[in-house]
């Protein structure tokens, strides 16, 4: 077996290494512990995967209806899948709970390794490749930022799916530029995007431009046939979900995250600003050297950088262009080491045939190292680089985690990482207030049992976090087999529905979350929230705060049915006694008659900002409520011009409803007297098909109505031609991905421009030219620190006694 040389030891020591460290860190042994992972929005990724399993796999679907938050969203729909399929893979031989747990950790522990393949694949020399892995040590544990992807703040904060689709992207670049070079792999850099994107949208973006970089670097007529044939396929791939994503965007809420605008400050951290010195001069080396990755990552930092600050307000939140920025310069951090440890091993060596040059030059004899016998220059600085790298890589960011002596010289500020990881791996079961979350949820359990099932608004409080997380009760569905839903959910741009309940929320709690902006909220006013939950068809309303129990007890469409407590809370600096109060909501059927035919709005788009705006303006004035609007519907509806806050009202007899039964895809109810319509309490979309009834038509604020054709009324979430086509290109796209698989080149290969690629060479483009001398020559005359070779055209043969051959690499 070939003895592997010392460089790739170097590399397998240091990029084994940092993912060693990395897993360390995240404590295995609570990984493995089989407990329900709590912590930021993590703690309700948890029922998503169960709820594919459970629900939409059953119906032949990977995206679909879930009844259990907003009052029902499309799962899955605006959400990446494929994280999901990689859970319940894992379930096929693990625990659920730690088959989720490994997965939210899989971009952490893969990242190291995919920046090695990204150097390794795209040409780049040794040690390179190794640093870059390295490199992204200290990218992971960065507090910089916590939320915006990347990073292990932000996947425990709940982004596991961005960290997944990063260390995928950058695999994907590497095959990208290994592709560009040799006319292959276009069938596997398509299946890299794919995945790429099915996981995370935004690391797409940004392995998309990266590709297109890649391209401009060395573009010719088979390199763009190459790259958009693979992109094509990738993104072909995704149709089933990516079609459908874009057709419905106007039913999803845009939440109004305000654009970062302090630059400076997130741009140039003063804790990153040893980073920038370093790739600062990882991008002097690559423009000296022409480094092609080197110049890559530049261009990409400068992107990122660009991005960030030029997005302007929308959906895109710019902040999350930030942890592309920081990548890449952690990632020139590792270039400029890899160049300062190759530059000091050619000095080394340089000096040392000096002297045998100068030894041979004067009639002494010198002897020559046995060839192959002992280690390389090149072999020395290829281990001891990445290896060294590493360990102060691993020193810098452990610094910060454990608890330095006193008498330490430095004592940086003491990390939140390991605090954050056994928040979340030691699970809901893991806390104190354990006791009271398990009383709660089996109070719930047993309501529905007892009262029936339905949904439940629950009062926020930020202090919900000692729960596990405050989401903990977006969990109700998850821990009651569906009979309980929660009317918040973890998907808020998923769901149209979701700005109502954010009303409602502030409505009905004390210390409302408010987290989506330019609504109009209002202080607790329980009376004006009931009513809101009786509009959206909601059972159960829980609270906890003792201004919002004393407003609910004097409400008569509330009937208290159940306690929870009292249990102990810590609130600020004391400890208080919580009790929850359930209260029954009266006049919540999730199916109602109408008194009143809905009218239909003209000049208001169905979806979007148009929407919303006329909704709320409804759904705040009750006195507007016996008028439905509606963004379509039959000719016999009056038309009026956007949403008239006088409709002309025509009155019809309401009919009576009654054996009504909802499943996770199906409403279905009896009516006496066809011909009336009817309102149905559940999220619009338009995937819902009526039969014994016309409809469904969305009316306001984002609810459905049908008029039944029939005594018995069924509704159905099922396909639409948008499904089918998204289905149809995919389909396409995988049979393009087996035609490129057999047909492994382009035409007979790219065009080899200037400084792409060799034949037989085996370091990268442009990253080492071929001649060790002239390398060697090069680096000295640009340090300017030696005379010239003795072997260079500027050399006399006078110089020497006799003329000196080569000498043989050390």
């Amino acid at each position: 077996m070939r003895r592997p040389s010392a460089a790739a030891l170097g590399a397998f020591v240091a990029v084994g290494g940092a993912v060693a460290f990395v897993l360390w860190q995240l404590h295995p042994s609570l990984l493995l512990l089989n407990t329900t992972t709590s912590g930021g929005d993590t703690g309700s990724h948890v029922a998503v995967p169960a709820f594919l399993r459970d629900h939409l796999l059953p119906h032949g679907r990977l995206t679909g209806w879930s009844p259990d938050w907003y009052g029902g969203y499309p799962a899955l729909t605006f959400y990446f899948p494929l994280p999901s399929i990689i859970v319940l893979a894992f379930n096929l031989v693990l625990p659920y709970n730690i088959a989720f747990k490994l997965v939210t950790v899989l971009g952490l522990l893969t990242l190291p390794v995919a920046a090695w393949a990204f150097g390794r694949l795209s040409g780049m020399a040794r040690p390179g490749p190794a640093l870059l892995g390295v490199a992204t040590l200290p990218f992971l544990f960065d507090r910089s930022f916590t939320i915006y992807g990347g990073n292990i703040a932000s996947t425990l904060a709940g982004e596991f799916a961005f960290s997944i689709s990063l260390s995928l992207g950058l695999v994907f670049l590497g095959v990208v530029a290994r592709g560009l070079r040799t006319g292959k792999h276009r069938a596997l850099a398509a299946g890299l995007l794919a995945l790429t994107a099915l996981c995370h949208m935004i690391p797409t973006f940004f392995v998309l431009v990266g590709a297109a970089v890649l391209l401009l670097m060395g573009a010719d007529r088979r390199r763009i046939k190459w790259i958009v044939s693979a992109v094509a396929a990738g993104l072909a791939i995704t149709g089933f979900w990516s079609i459908p994503f874009l057709f419905r965007l106007p039913y999803t809420t845009d939440m109004g995250w305000e654009k970062v605008t302090n630059y400076a400050h997130n741009l140039f951290p003063s804790g990153q600003r040893w980073v920038l010195v370093l790739a600062i001069i990882g991008v002097a080396f690559s423009l000296l050297r022409r480094r092609r990755i080197g110049m890559f990552l530049s261009v990409m930092a400068v992107l990122s950088a660009a991005g960030f600050v030029l997005a302007p307000q929308g959906r895109l939140y710019n902040a999350r262009l930030l942890p592309f920025w920081v990548l890449c310069l952690y990632l020139l951090a590792g270039v400029a080491v890899a160049e300062l440890g190759t530059l000091a091993g050619e000095l080394w060596r340089a000096r040392r045939e000096q002297r045998w040059l100068s030894t041979a030059a004067n009639g002494g004899y010198v002897a020559a190292p046995a060839s192959g016998t002992g280690i390389t220059t090149d072999g020395l600085v290829g281990f001891l680089t990445p290896v060294l790298a590493l360990v102060a890589a691993a020193g810098f960011v452990a610094a910060p985690l454990v608890n330095l002596p006193s008498w330490s010289p430095v004592k940086p500020p003491a990390s939140f990482v390991p605090d954050w990881v056994r928040w979340n791996y030691t699970g809901y079961e893991g806390k104190p207030a354990y006791p009271q979350y398990h009383a709660l949820i089996d109070t719930m359990a047993r309501l529905g049992r007892q009262q029936g099932c339905g949904r439940a608004m629950w009062e926020y409080g930020p202090d919900l976090d000692q729960l596990g997380t405050p989401m903990a009760l977006m969990l109700l569905p998850y821990w009651t087999n569906d009979c309980i839903q929660s009317m918040e959910g973890l998907f808020f741009e998923s769901a149209a529905s979701t700005p109502y309940h954010f009303i409602n929320q502030a409505e009905l709690s004390l210390t409302p979350s408010e987290a989506m902006r330019n609504l109009p909220y209002e202080s607790l006013d329980v009376a004006a929230g009931v009513r809101h939950l009786q509009l959206l068809g909601v059972r159960y309303y829980m609270a906890f705060s003792p201004q919002a129990q004393a407003q609910a007890a004097a409400d008569p469409d509330l009937r208290l049915i159940a306690t929870s407590g009292p249990w102990p809370v810590t609130s600020g600096a004391t400890v208080i006694q919580r009790t929850w109060n359930i209260y029954l909501v009266q006049g919540a059927a999730e199916v109602s008659p109408l008194t009143e035919q809905p009218v239909v709005m003209t000049g208001v788009a169905k979806g979007g900002k148009s929407w919303l705006d006329a909704a709320v303006s409804w759904y705040d004035d009750p006195s507007r409520w016996n008028v439905m609007l509606a963004a379509s519907g039959p000719a016999e509806w009056t038309r009026v011009p956007g949403a008239d806050p006088n409709p002309p009202q025509q009155t019809v007899t309401p009919a009576q409803v009654s054996g009504i039964k909802t499943s996770d895809d199906r409403i279905s109810f009896d009516v006496d007297r066809p011909g009336s319509p009817v309102l149905v309490k559940t999220s619009y979309f338009p995937n819902w098909q009526a039969t014994g009834a016309k409809g469904p038509w969305r009316v306001a604020p984002n609810l459905m109505v049908v008029i039944p054709t029939s005594r018995h009324v069924s509704l159905h979430y099922g396909w639409t031609p948008v499904d089918g086509l998204g289905w149809a290109v995919t389909a396409l796209g995988l049979i393009a991905v087996v035609w490129m698989g057999a047909r492994p080149y382009v035409a007979r290969g790219p065009r080899r421009g200037r400084r792409i690629g060799r034949p037989g060479a085996t370091q990268g483009d442009g990253d080492q030219d071929d001649g060790e001398a002239r390398e060697l020559e090069t680096a000295l005359n640009r340090i300017g620190a030696l005379s010239p070779l003795p072997w260079g055209p500027t050399t006399s043969p006078t110089t020497a006694t006799t003329t000196p051959r080569r000498p043989p690499r050390s």
